[in-house]
């Protein structure tokens, strides 16, 4: 754990420079995953909820690598094989190596993506990177009213909705709790995507009695996030099938996080939550 925040110049006693909307006494859920990157964008607060999970599941670092790279593999695979050429990232999370644009336009130049996130520190850094790029957008917007998102006119100027779209639901469905509706909210995002779009999702996942070790890990990590960051769901393999509706799961289906379609140069060791995280594409028909 790095000492103080002087990467970044935030003061947390409050004598400096804080972006403004930045509560540096309140955990984000962006920058606690942002430490399990190695990023520099987080406060103490932050690190302090991101050590109580690395107490109960030590490897977190390794799924949040494991996160990054599905994302990579996913994103290739929409544009290289599925010929998708617009993107809709919802809980973006804060800028790191690797990012939706990078990865598209790296295979396709005239890739449009939007960002979407609700935390003002995600908004600012992603503004401030993407300030040249044309073709890319990041708008404030929060998955519990996907309307909100389909419907903002810097989305809408951006991407085309009668054609496939590629929607990234990376991390971040299983921040939503139950009384949120989290099928209702796909159900409205599903409504506004064209047939040949894809949905990418990694969420949390109880695996019950198949894997009782892992099970044991989602209940104790599920009481942590909801104590440290107000929301947390390990949900059943049905439950998460469930949010890709009638879209037929690309192989190799709906899989532990880091098998989806692995490759050797990963080098990712997550095993103790190999269960506990699970990661698909589906394709609307």
């Amino acid at each position: 754990m790095r000492d103080g925040d002087q990467a970044t110049g935030w003061d947390e006693a409050g004598d400096g420079v804080v972006p403004p909307g930045i509560d540096p006494t309140q955990p984000s859920i962006a920058r606690v995953y942002d430490y399990f990157l190695g990023g520099k964008d987080n406060f103490a607060v932050d690190r302090a909820v991101a050590e109580e999970a690395l107490r109960i599941a030590p490897d977190a670092r390794e799924a949040g690598r494991a996160n990054r790279a599905f994302l990579r593999r996913a994103v290739e695979h929409m544009v290289t094989e599925a010929g998708i050429r617009q993107f809709l990232d919802i809980g973006s999370g804060l800028p790191t190596q690797g990012n939706v644009h990078e990865i598209a336009q790296a295979k396709a130049p005239e890739a449009r993506v939007a960002y979407v996130d609700n935390d003002p520190i995600v908004l600012a850094h992603g503004r401030a990177l993407l300030a040249t790029n044309g073709v890319t957008t990041v708008v404030a917007g929060d998955l519990r009213h996907p309307a909100e998102i389909l419907e903002n006119p810097e989305v809408t100027g951006l991407l085309d909705f009668s054609r496939p779209v590629g929607l990234l639901l990376v991390s971040v469905l299983h921040h939503l709790s139950d009384d949120e509706d989290p099928g209702g909210v796909m159900a409205r995002l599903h409504r506004a995507l064209a047939p040949g779009s894809h949905l990418a999702v990694v969420h949390f996942h109880n695996p019950g009695a198949e894997h009782p070790e892992a099970s044991e890990i989602a209940e104790e990590a599920e009481r942590s996030f909801n104590r440290n960051l107000g929301a947390g769901r390990w949900r059943s393999r049905e439950e998460i099938r469930s949010y890709f509706g009638d879209m037929e799961l690309v192989e190799p289906g709906l899989v532990p996080l880091a098998d989806w379609r692995a490759e050797p140069e990963d080098l990712i060791r997550q095993n103790l939550t190999r269960h506990n995280v699970l990661a698909g594409l589906g394709r609307k028909p």
